[in-house]
């Protein structure tokens, strides 16, 4: 039998296996991104939280050291394999007593790992927005706080849906490491079938066309919601111009 025969009869034998790994590996990358950015969004509040003179020694010694806090989060995730974040995580926690299962592991792990990542991506969206609309929203009177959660981070959410997506496409190839503590994902299940049949070369160029196919997809869907923002994003425009007129 040919190579192409035989890769045709692993996946009529193993694709129920595959189709499990990928709904595996599509609700971890998925939910590990969105946790990622709610966690990044609440780092990158920390470390823009302003500090004033009138405040309580206290109050600016605690505001200053949180913020170094999700600085310190930030450099481990992002200078860490997540192999090992993975390893260290389970293992650990299992270690100390903490029994955890195998997905809640892993989707912790991939939206730590995500959270660190995003909020970079966060911070250079801010950095990029034009500083006088902080002061105007100062100048009416909103706190610093105020400013950021309905002014400055509903804009920089915008301006990064592009990179959340490369986030999300990042993350529906890095699941694969996961296998390493047990979870079930689409190279788990790869593996798993390669074994039972001792087709590896065969299995694996399946689990890599399978993954092209769902990043693919993933992609122009991705481009399709970024055309609808900013479709939606002109209309908006062009009736408070009208409005004005």
């Amino acid at each position: 039998m040919s190579f192409l025969g035989r890769m045709t009869a692993l996946f009529i034998e193993g694709y129920p296996l595959l189709i499990e790994g990928l709904r595996s590996t599509l609700l971890l990358a998925i939910f590990g991104t969105l946790f990622g950015l709610g966690i990044g969004l609440i780092l990158i509040t920390v470390q823009k939280l302003h500090v004033m003179d009138q405040e309580p020694f206290f109050k600016k010694t605690v505001k200053k050291f949180n913020a170094q806090l999700t600085k310190m989060y930030v450099a481990f995730f992002r200078g860490t394999p997540m192999l090992v974040q993975a390893m260290v995580f389970y293992y650990g926690l299992n270690q100390m007593g903490f029994r955890i299962g195998f997905y809640a592991a892993g989707l912790t792990v991939v939206s730590l790992n995500t959270a660190a990542y995003l909020t970079e991506v966060l911070k250079a969206g801010l950095n990029g927005l034009d500083v006088g609309q902080s002061e105007a929203a100062l100048s009416l009177g909103m706190t610093h706080g105020q400013t950021y959660r309905l002014v400055l981070l509903p804009q920089a959410l915008k301006n990064m849906v592009p990179a959340i997506g490369n986030e999300l496409i990042v993350n529906i190839k890095d699941t694969a490491v996961l296998s390493v503590i047990g979870v079930g994902e689409l190279f788990y299940m790869g593996r798993a079938l390669a074994s039972r049949t001792f087709l590896y070369t065969e299995a694996f160029v399946l689990v890599s066309i399978v993954y092209l196919i769902t990043v693919l997809v993933m992609v122009e869907l991705l481009k399709r919601i970024s055309r609808l923002s900013d479709k939606d994003a002109s209309r908006l425009l062009n009736s408070q111009s009208e409005v004005g007129v």
